[in-house]
């Protein structure tokens, strides 16, 4: 047999046929260092998801061209300090992540995914990245934390997905003047770089909602006091009336949809009322109040399962059968949009079944959590109930014949050989979600439901998160899931109330809020964001 000398885990999941590998942790790292990767996990060739981090792997073999179906390729904290050409195979890949390591260039080819979304190899040590321009898919790009001297090269009117840009703590000196071709650049951090100016340009990228300009050389000290004490949009304002575009004579690509308006621009109240006036899907949401739950992250989960945000939704109303609707809607999206919960992972509370007070999301030892799973009437521990999911799952495999798992039990290698499991408590220590497995039974969710908290969590980034959260919302608001219609004749459209979840550190300090100014802009015509 091909893999009877390989490593356990690559045994066991050539066995069991499995679409997914995940390599972490002291024990492979220890593999790594006395023998090398083993390379019989390239003849894993029905791979979709590859994830290898926190090892002392310091260069990825030429052999990856072999995993041709790959969609998502996790490199996080290792020491690679090279990627071969090779790379250039993998045409299928969705997700390449390759953070905290010690690349210093990259090839050609990382330059030439046509079905890429999302780059991201901040904290490394690169000076520039290959032109993007092929990367026709591309929604993420984060460089953050890397030597880059220049200002990536990106801005070309082919990317209509390019919506955030993160390039932070480098040594960048300008913007190009290029910027405004990035027509759906919702997010740009590029603090703690040298920039003294910035180019009037900027102003031109009509959906950019987040700017984040902090620590850079600005010489322009009003501008410079803007940036620290104002929100984005009067930054931009400021940069849109008094810094010069580095060439004044462009035709702003936007201009030609403003001819025949008498002459005006509307305002953004005004656009605002013409397009509720026109009738659409409204998003209503709701600031955070000292009233609403937050979420506090401790430490224990960085290493495990580290980012997570969340929102409220109030005022359902659902029936028997738009409720099972909304079940298959998260089946969907987990199978989907969220890769099979590699990427990502929802859980959707009863809002009324919570113990009031603030949530705290950590991470346990197994034998330490309890949990009363959904659906099962005994509490378990995490590791009595991995063992309870595990027989479980060869039992049904042995009995339905079939050499994979399924339901919940297919995620199980998700947190296999964890020395601490991820949970989120409510204030009276109970465990309420035990990501990526399973909620607890306490909150479930019911057609009575009237207001839900939403969670999504990752091992990957926020903006995995951001992304799966925005499309059940949008999912939620389009189908008339659990809406209420909007008051037109046809019941054609639907609102839903969405109220803004704070995550906050272990002394309060706040760390994101969602949904923030720069979530849930669609650009579809029919849905709009209402912010109160």
């Amino acid at each position: 047999m091909a893999f009877e000398k390989s490593w356990d885990i690559i045994k066991q999941t050539a066995d069991k046929n499995k679409h997914q590998l995940v390599l972490t942790g002291q024990s492979i790292s220890q593999l790594i260092a006395e023998n090398g990767l083993d390379k019989t996990l390239f003849d894993l060739e029905n791979l979709n998801y590859l994830n290898i981090n926190n090892t002392c792997l310091q260069e990825i073999p030429e052999e990856i061209e072999k995993l041709q179906n790959l969609t998502a390729l996790i490199l996080y904290s290792n020491k690679i300090d090279k990627l071969p050409a090779s790379i250039e195979k993998l045409t299928k890949l969705k997700f390449l992540h390759c953070s905290q390591n010690k690349l210093t260039s990259l090839p050609d080819a990382i330059g030439n995914f046509p079905q890429l979304s999302s780059l991201n190899f901040g904290t490394n040590l690169l000076q520039s990245i290959p032109c993007q321009i092929k990367n026709l898919k591309l929604t993420t790009l984060d460089l953050s934390n890397n030597n880059l001297q220049v200002f990536p090269d990106v801005c070309y009117t082919e990317l209509i997905h390019l919506c955030e840009i993160y390039v932070n703590m480098n040594q960048i000196k300008d913007i190009p003047e290029q910027i405004s071709r990035l027509q759906v650049l919702r997010v740009l951090n590029i603090a703690d770089n040298l920039l003294t100016a910035v180019p009037g340009e900027l102003a031109d990228c009509h959906k950019l909602k987040e700017l984040n300009l902090k620590n850079n050389y600005l010489a322009d000290k009003r501008l410079l006091k803007l940036v620290y004490q104002c929100h984005s949009k009067q930054v931009l304002e400021y940069i849109k009336q008094h810094c010069p575009k580095q060439n004044p004579t462009a035709v702003d690509i936007t201009s030609k949809s403003k001819k025949g308006k008498k002459g005006h621009k509307l305002s953004e109240n005004e656009n605002t009322t013409a397009q509720i006036d026109a009738l659409a899907h409204k998003l209503k949401i709701l600031r955070t109040s000292d009233s609403t739950l937050s979420i506090k992250f401790t430490e224990h989960v960085k290493n495990v399962r580290p980012y997570i945000i969340a929102c409220i939704v109030k005022n359902l109303v659902f029936t028997e059968d738009t409720f099972k609707k909304f079940i298959q809607l998260q089946t969907k999206l987990h199978d989907g949009k969220c890769g099979k919960r590699n990427i990502a992972t929802i859980a959707t509370h009863d809002l009324n079944a919570i113990v009031p007070g603030d949530l705290t999301y950590t991470a346990k030892p197994p034998l330490e959590l309890e949990i009363k799973p959904l659906m099962r009437n005994k509490t378990y521990t995490g590791t009595e109930l991995f063992q309870q999911l595990q027989k479980e799952a060869d039992n049904l495999r042995k009995e339905k014949k079939r050499s994979v798992y399924s339901s919940i039990h297919k995620y199980l290698y998700l947190l296999e050989g964890k020395a601490l499991f991820p949970c989120l408590v409510d204030n009276q220590e109970q465990v309420i979600s035990f990501p990526p497995i399973t909620n607890s039974d306490l909150t479930k969710m019911s057609p009575t439901t009237k207001d839900m908290l939403i969670e999504v969590t990752s091992a990957i980034s926020y903006q995995a998160c951001r992304n799966v959260l925005d499309e059940l919302l949008k999912e939620l608001v389009t189908t008339g899931i659990g809406c209420a219609p909007s008051d037109n004749e046809n019941n054609l459209y639907y609102s839903l109330q969405i109220e803004q979840v704070k995550v906050v550190d272990i002394e309060g300090n706040l760390k994101l809020v969602y949904p923030s100014r720069a979530d849930l802009n669609f650009k579809e015509d029919n849905i709009i964001a209402l912010r109160y």
